[in-house]
């Protein structure tokens, strides 16, 4: 099999940083998430992913919030089987197979148009893709306004510069009207610390952007409500993860202010 080479900027390479922690821990014994997808993905592209030198707190974490994301979709798609729903910033992400949404649900898979393309590639016809620049406007126009819509941003937020994150949150509730939308929250100490993980700096990339309250959404004029938040610190999946990193986990999970440190899912309703 004759393997892809890609030609990403760091943006973009932060893809091959998820689709790699997805499958490691689709290849672990007691697997998170279980991705195998993301096993078969990676193999046909020509990386070294070794260089990424990921750590189990990192494979643990993007396994954690993707399994808790999944589960806010598929709670969403049941209680509303005509929606509308988004993956933004989706990359190479498997999650619409994961979910198994019913017929009457449109989902769009969103990314840069190259990103896109690719998803062709390598998960075709199973969702609707949009490529864009998520910072522009316009490309909401043509996604119907009269269904109830789930948003998903998963690593998305520390990369979208300035206030641009909560100007397309606005964007997106006024365009949809009802709905959730579903976040990874980074603090602003987890965003900051970011640029300083190994991992983040053999891409090159620098992150910035979080919030410490996860009512701070309520105020940026786009109609949220904070609706739950997940600590994952304290979620049972941590009896999965390989000590020592499950007792250091363990020790956090007592403290709420060390706990929004690590991994937490946040979700919002609209409308």
């Amino acid at each position: 099999m004759q393997r892809l080479r890609l030609d990403l900027d760091p943006l973009r390479e932060t893809l091959l940083l998820t689709l790699h922690a997805r499958a490691l821990d689709a290849g672990l014994p007691n697997p998170i998430l279980g991705d195998a997808r993301s096993i078969d993905i990676a193999e046909q592209i020509d990386y070294d992913f070794t260089k990424l030198k990921l750590k189990p707190s990192l494979i643990c974490g993007t396994a954690s919030r993707a399994k808790k994301l999944d589960e806010a979709v598929r709670a969403f798609v049941a209680d509303h089987p005509d929606a509308v729903v988004l993956d933004l910033g989706c990359g190479l992400d498997t999650r619409v197979l994961r979910c198994d949404p019913p017929a009457g649900v449109d989902w769009y898979d969103v990314d840069f148009p190259d990103i896109a393309d690719l998803r062709q590639r390598f998960l075709p016809d199973r969702s609707l893709r949009i490529g864009t620049d998520l910072t522009e406007r316009g490309w909401l126009d043509p996604l119907p306004r009269d269904r109830p819509a789930m948003i998903v941003a998963e690593g998305l937020l520390p990369f979208l510069p300035g206030d641009s994150f909560q100007r397309m949150v606005r964007d997106l509730t006024a365009h949809f009207g009802t709905g959730e939308l579903a976040v990874n929250g980074y603090t602003r100490f987890a965003a900051w610390s970011m640029k300083y993980h190994p991992t983040i700096r053999t891409i090159g990339i620098t992150a910035a952007q979080g919030f410490d309250d996860p009512r701070d959404p309520e105020t940026w004029d786009a109609g949220l409500t904070l609706a739950e938040e997940q600590l994952l610190a304290r979620a049972p999946e941590v009896d999965d993860f390989p000590q020592p990193l499950r007792a250091v986990t363990r020790l956090m999970s007592h403290s709420v202010a060390l706990s929004r440190q690590g991994t937490r899912v946040l979700r919002y309703r609209f409308g």
